[in-house]
């Protein structure tokens, strides 16, 4: 079989590995934030208010998207993740339900009163846009209290680490937010499951990619999305590979990935998305690495460090 070859690095993996990059680590214990957000004053903002919130809190790093956000919490493990709810791609919710039991989030939404009743509802922390100061207060009050209970939890129990929920306390004074981890995963997961449907539900029409325009010889080939088998990119150019074949397009990896369903493509390497539909089997390979077996097809792609985690929750 064939192996897919690595694209070179593009200018915007750059740009991912400066968001991404783990600050200094300050002192044992300290408490690491990511902060995720699709506009970077509003990521500035959030930082800037919870400086002088938190002081001690580190800002481990911050992310644009839903996916690069998921990628976050793989490398830098923080404890704490402020998420945007509407972003490119992935939203904040379907991003939630990758990133496991061991981290605390608090959802950023910006006006959906529909979304803040769910939140509600559902039992999950939540800052409406524009928030100020006070109500940021309110929702570190919140974790720091959390934070130090697990800990001592964990210390307790052996030195089993952290244990965590999505955003939530039931001890917390005003009621209004009840813990998840006080939920089965299974109802866990079927709140956030509940949630990201209605987003995708009300999320604006023509948002999602349906067809490919690409170049074949002379024609301008429409290629429809759902047929599409695999995206990799160099540094020029883009390769689809689609049922009936293969073309060039102009668009960047990120490009496609803003426009594409996420729940069906995925990146599984810097230059390379896979469409899930079309994947056999996954085979594990040395160092967190892995390769993508295709239906019907002799090549194999590769699976980065940085993105075999999609493949953990099958």
């Amino acid at each position: 079989m064939s192996h897919a070859t690595p694209a070179p690095t593009s200018e915007h993996d750059d740009d991912d590995a400066e968001l991404l990059r783990p600050r200094a680590p300050g002192a044992p214990g300290v408490v690491r934030a990511l902060i995720v957000d699709d506009e970077p004053l509003l990521r500035t903002h959030m930082a800037h208010h919870l400086a002088q919130l938190w002081p001690e809190l580190e800002i481990a790093g911050e992310a644009r998207n839903g996916r690069e956000a998921v990628d976050g919490v793989v490398q830098l493990q923080p404890d704490v993740v402020f998420l945007d709810v509407h972003m490119p791609g992935m939203n904040g919710v379907e991003a939630a339900r990758l990133m496991g039991p061991d981290v605390q989030i608090v959802f950023v939404t910006a006006y959906e009163q529909y979304a803040v009743a769910a939140f509600e509802q559902g039992a999950i922390d939540y800052l409406v846009k524009p928030f100020d100061a006070e109500r940021l207060g309110e929702s570190v009050a919140r974790l720091r209290r959390r934070i130090a209970e697990r800990r001592r939890m964990g210390a307790a129990e052996g030195g089993l680490g952290q244990v965590t929920s999505v955003a939530g306390d039931l001890g917390d004074a005003d009621g209004a937010v009840a813990a998840l981890g006080a939920l089965p995963q299974g109802q866990l997961d079927a709140v956030l499951s509940a949630l990201a449907g209605e987003l995708r539900r009300r999320a604006p029409t023509g948002d999602r990619l349906q067809w490919i325009r690409a170049s074949v010889g002379q024609m301008i080939k429409l290629i429809p999305v759902d047929e599409v088998l695999y995206f990799r990119s160099d540094e020029k150019y883009t390769l689809v590979v689609w049922v009936g074949g293969e073309a060039l397009i102009r668009k960047s990896i990120r490009e496609l990935l803003d426009g594409l369903e996420p729940e069906t493509f995925i990146q599984i390497h810097r230059s390379t998305i896979v469409n899930l539909r079309f994947v056999a089997q996954v085979i594990k390979g040395p160092n967190e690495t892995a390769e993508v077996h295709l239906k019907g097809r002799n090549e194999t792609l590769s699976v980065s460090r940085n993105h075999v985690h999609w493949f953990r929750q099958y």
